[in-house]
């Protein structure tokens, strides 16, 4: 099972409110957001590498049916590129090395700056479900 996380902007000093799923094996980096027609405006994915590499980092877009806004992330954590992913696009790949890639909804292109160093957090465990009405 992967874990959810949360982003600190520690360059802009504000937490991000969205909610990651932190793919750190293969299949959950795979599958990442193929066959979705769409994404939450908090949600998203980081999928991650064991070092900084412009090829480990390199994404497809086909079989997703949404654009994205893509974040590359070094092992320093340092935003080292971005761009608006098109759905259907064979790939995209980083400018420069990087070790994580996050994956947001397109609306969230402006929520990171190249150089802005982040901080990953993990996401306190909330229930999936809602409580009994009275609770």
């Amino acid at each position: 099972m992967s874990r959810s996380i949360s982003i600190i902007n520690i360059t802009q000093n504000i937490p991000a409110t969205f909610r990651l799923k932190y793919c750190d094996n293969f299949f959950n980096r795979l599958r990442g957001f193929t066959f979705r027609k769409a994404i939450g405006l908090e949600e998203g994915l980081v999928l991650v590498e064991k070092r900084d590499s412009k090829l480990d980092t390199t994404i497809h877009m086909l079989f997703v049916g949404t654009d994205l806004a893509v974040f590359w992330v070094d092992s320093s954590m340092v935003v080292v590129d971005k761009i608006l992913a098109r759905s259907w696009r064979p790939y995209y790949a980083p400018k420069f090395p990087a070790s994580y890639v996050i994956e947001l909804n397109p609306s969230q292109l402006s929520v990171f700056k190249i150089g802005d160093k982040l901080e990953f957090v993990t996401a306190p465990h909330t229930c999936p479900w809602p409580a009994p009405a009275g609770q």
